[in-house]
């Protein structure tokens, strides 16, 4: 039987169209990079995206966006949703899609702004600095996941060419590429200077710890309570895992060696079996994040692109007429200056495009 078909059997669901269409072309990686192996492989569909949206919070700025949104707790599974889409969408997608995703990032983002009240500070989610800090937060959790659940360390050329990689997808948001770093080291000195920023806060506590059980809120409604936690035990524990010390104590959410053992001893054959089963992948993803399945799909059933091809961001931006996110973001504070432009989101709007975690794309 269908992989992705039982799985909706079993949780009570309609047994969907699962048919997958190959991309227009392969978009700005392709079958030869390293960012297709890492992201396709279960640990960052399962793990690595929930660390990094929970981890994140620790970001006053961020935190405010997100509390002033409101949909994190409203719509839990729908934005977490719409945020593996968008993310998966510049590592999977077609060339013509990931730049029209990031142009509707720009507008979305064009809302989320207000002042932060711990620091009395404003925010934008539009900020690079803030942008910045979203994707690297993605980008490192999805590999170090990768390292600790999966097949283990890329060598030192794979992880050169993985950093080349995060850089040229920063150009899908307001981030200057040239800020990325391009090392393991690089990327260490990065969270060690940002780290002074961080911040415990009341609402940066409750989000990570409602975040780390994500395994809990994403599933479909129908089903029931016990599957949700069965689910999601090995989940909260495996996310958690990944964490130093000083990271669980800010975030409010401590965790007993013991029950990191048990996680990577579970998480770890389970996740591999998982990954030499690419329709159970599928199913898997199909399940929790059905927004994300066309898009992965065609990659984890190596179903060839139409045009086989890869662009550079530049190639793409010239072949398609479009700008890049900066000139877009730089467009929209000049008619805010103007007292022009969009009006901020109100607590608990309903905008069904809204990305998860508010400043990031």
């Amino acid at each position: 039987m269908d992989a992705v078909a039982t799985f909706r059997r079993v949780a009570g669901l309609p047994v969907a169209d699962t048919k997958l269409t190959p991309a227009v072309d392969y978009g700005f990686f392709g079958p030869d990079s390293v960012t297709w192996r890492v992201w396709s492989y279960p640990t960052s569909l399962l793990l690595g995206f929930a660390r990094a949206v929970t981890i994140e919070h620790l970001d006053p700025y961020l935190a405010a966006a997100v509390d002033a949104s409101g949909q994190v707790y409203a719509r839990t599974r729908l934005r977490y949703d719409r945020t593996m889409q968008y993310f998966a969408l510049v590592a999977f997608g077609d060339a013509e899609a990931v730049l029209d995703a990031s142009e509707i990032l720009v507008k979305i983002h064009g809302k989320a702004i207000g002042t932060e009240p711990i620091t009395g500070k404003q925010f934008d989610a539009n900020d690079p600095y803030s942008q910045l800090w979203i994707h690297l937060t993605a980008w490192h959790s999805i590999l170090y996941t990768y390292e600790m659940f999966g097949p283990g360390k890329l060598t030192a050329a794979e992880e050169l060419q993985y950093w080349e990689e995060c850089a040229r997808a920063a150009e899908f948001q307001t981030i200057n590429p040239d800020d990325v770093p391009r090392t393991r080291e690089g990327i260490q000195q990065y969270f060690e200077q940002y780290r002074p920023q961080m911040a415990g806060s009341e609402v940066a506590q409750n989000m990570m710890n409602y975040l780390v059980d994500l395994g809990y809120h994403i599933l479909p409604e129908q089903v029931p309570s016990w599957m949700r936690r069965v689910f999601n035990w090995p989940m909260r524990r495996a996310i958690i895992a990944t964490m130093p010390k000083w990271m669980r104590t800010l975030g409010g959410i401590p965790q007993n060696y013991s029950d990191d053992v048990v996680a990577k001893l579970i998480a770890r054959p389970l996740l591999r079996a998982v990954a030499s089963i690419p329709r159970l992948e599928l199913a898997m993803l199909d399940f929790t994040t059905p927004h994300t399945t066309p898009i992965v799909g065609p990659t984890l059933m190596k179903i060839p692109a139409q045009n086989p091809v890869t662009y550079t961001p530049a190639e793409a931006r010239e072949k398609f007429g479009r700008t890049t996110p900066f000139a877009q973001y730089q467009a929209l504070l000049a008619k805010r200056a103007l007292g022009q432009g969009p009006k901020p989101y109100e607590h608990n709007h309903s905008d069904a495009l809204l990305e998860f975690e508010a400043p990031a794309g």
